[in-house]
């Protein structure tokens, strides 16, 4: 703007011999001076407007990798504590039978080395599907059974076209060893687990049921406590798990997960 000026001063000076003063033609305020201005403001503003949302855009995008990564390695080490967990009850389990019979630990051995196979595949951490979820349980129950005998039976009724979707890895056989454990287990004559899973309201309803008296501090266990944090983080907080006793000496753990299909 101020060669502007100088122009416009040598054209006036030289051209129609007119001396406006060299000084005040420098701060002359003509119109090129305040178009230029506002061309210029204008631009500026342009600029940093682009400069902030790109620089959003990185951070968000940062902000966005860094939950990811605190998301994952949370589910990883609430899987690695479930590991030892279940390994542990399997273990006592076995432990029971070595002496009085061989053959059945030899068989449930067997069992959990395939048990302990799935759990270690890399394949998909955190989700597998329904139907793949149940061979487990019916795996752990068979494993049970060679403890319990008669005293351990079970139902499992699920819709056909829920198997494919996805859950997480070993919810269901948690809460089936929960129901052994605080429930069959208590009883001479042992008792029946029903596990029914069904659709409702596009959520996927899984229900485990068996004998026993709801006792709140049974919900404070690290197994129960790891499943409810997993799925808060898997579903981004929109699964559901509550324990409540539905019928005298009846219990029941739900669990409520969005439908993926």
């Amino acid at each position: 703007m101020i060669l502007a000026n100088i122009k416009y001063f040598l054209f006036w000076n030289h051209n129609v011999n007119k001396d406006f003063g060299f000084f005040k033609t420098l701060l002359y305020w003509d119109p090129v001076l305040i178009t230029g201005l506002r061309l210029m403001s204008i631009w500026l503003l342009a600029y940093h407007l682009y400069s902030y949302h790109k620089r959003e855009l990185q951070i968000s995008k940062l902000n966005s990798q860094l939950v990811a990564t605190a998301k994952q390695a949370q589910l990883d080490n609430l899987r690695a504590q479930l590991n030892p967990h279940f390994l542990f009850n399997c273990m006592n389990s076995i432990k029971s039978l070595v002496v009085e019979n061989p053959s059945s630990a030899r068989r449930s051995i067997d069992l959990l080395s395939d048990l302990l196979r799935s759990s270690l595949d890399q394949k998909d951490n955190e989700l597998i599907i329904i139907k793949e979820e149940l061979q487990l349980v019916r795996d752990y129950f068979e494993l049970e059974k060679i403890r319990y005998e008669n005293r351990l039976a079970y139902v499992i009724d699920v819709d056909p076209l829920l198997e494919t979707n996805k859950i997480p890895k070993f919810s269901i056989q948690l809460l089936a060893e929960n129901a052994i454990k605080h429930g069959v287990d208590k009883y001479i004559d042992g008792g029946a687990i029903n596990i029914s899973i069904s659709l409702k309201n596009d959520f996927i309803r899984i229900d485990v049921e068996n004998p026993g008296e709801f006792m709140p501090k049974h919900g404070n266990g690290i197994g129960l406590k790891n499943l409810k944090e997993r799925l808060h983080l898997q579903f981004d907080g929109k699964a559901d798990f509550t324990i409540s006793e539905r019928t005298k000496k009846k219990v029941v753990a739900s669990i409520l997960i969005p439908r993926t299909e």
